[in-house]
């Protein structure tokens, strides 16, 4: 038979209480699992490898919850050729969706975000053409340069999908 001390009391309260909030904790634990097992977007980016602009703007899609797939590519050419980019709307990298839909340049995660939820009818993809100062990827300092999310279409054609006027609006 064991003899239950004062000091055995004493320290069973705060035992329990230890196990409970251990109990508690994974439990919440466990309910931010469940909202972080949501689907990852995984993006196909073709970049060069010396290319540092392109480097961050991969970090930046993946920081917004995209999961990217990194090629790096001697001939950029040939894939933006592959995909229909026109070369008035090319930059230095393309990414592709699971889906097929292209996204050229330093499109910011939230516009790809928004239009893989809701496709625009006739689209196939996004492009921001050359290289925006402010755009993610190729921040300078301060300095951000207003510019334009282009809407590419199947037609060959483009449309303003959105107006960045601001480096705020980006995220």
């Amino acid at each position: 038979m064991k003899i239950i001390t004062r000091r055995t009391l004493w320290i069973a309260p705060i035992f329990v209480l230890f196990l409970s909030a251990c109990s508690d904790a994974t439990q919440v634990n466990n309910e931010s699992d469940v909202v972080s097992d949501a689907p990852t977007i995984t993006l196909e980016i073709y970049k060069s490898r010396s290319c540092k602009c392109c480097q961050k703007w991969v970090k930046h899609v993946k920081e917004h919850g995209f999961e990217p797939d990194v090629t790096n590519v001697t001939l950029m050419s040939r894939i933006k050729d592959k995909y229909g980019i026109a070369p008035k709307y090319r930059s230095c990298h393309t990414a592709l969706s699971a889906d097929g839909f292209v996204f050229e340049g330093h499109v910011p995660a939230k516009f790809i975000q928004q239009f893989l939820e809701n496709v625009p009818e006739g689209a196939i993809g996004l492009s921001v053409p050359a290289m925006p100062i402010g755009s993610p990827g190729m921040e300078v300092d301060e300095q951000f340069r207003p510019y334009i999310v282009l809407q590419l279409n199947d037609d060959g054609s483009a449309t303003t999908y959105v107006e960045v006027m601001t480096y705020e609006e980006q995220f």
